[in-house]
């Protein structure tokens, strides 16, 4: 059980990043980084459903984190 919410920690702070960071991405990078933050909310998700989510706010930054990209990829696109 301890090393599963290790895994989960480490994942999380991966994908928690800032607008900076993904200003400095390349396109692809970005689009590649949206797909894995979408399958994390998923996974964050099923585990809510199940009750096995140990930290809820982790559903809402996901959530924030995915945004924070979306817009990103907008600005970048209209420029």
């Amino acid at each position: 059980m301890q090393v599963c919410k290790a895994k989960t920690l480490i994942i999380e702070r991966k994908l928690e990043m800032k607008a900076q960071h993904f200003r400095e991405m390349s396109p692809d990078e970005r689009e590649h980084r949206l797909e894995e933050m979408k399958k994390h909310l998923f996974d964050l998700r099923s585990q809510a459903v199940t009750e096995k989510l140990e930290n809820s706010k982790s559903v809402t930054n996901a959530k924030r984190d995915i945004a924070r990209l979306k817009t990103v990829m907008h600005e970048t696109q209209n420029k």
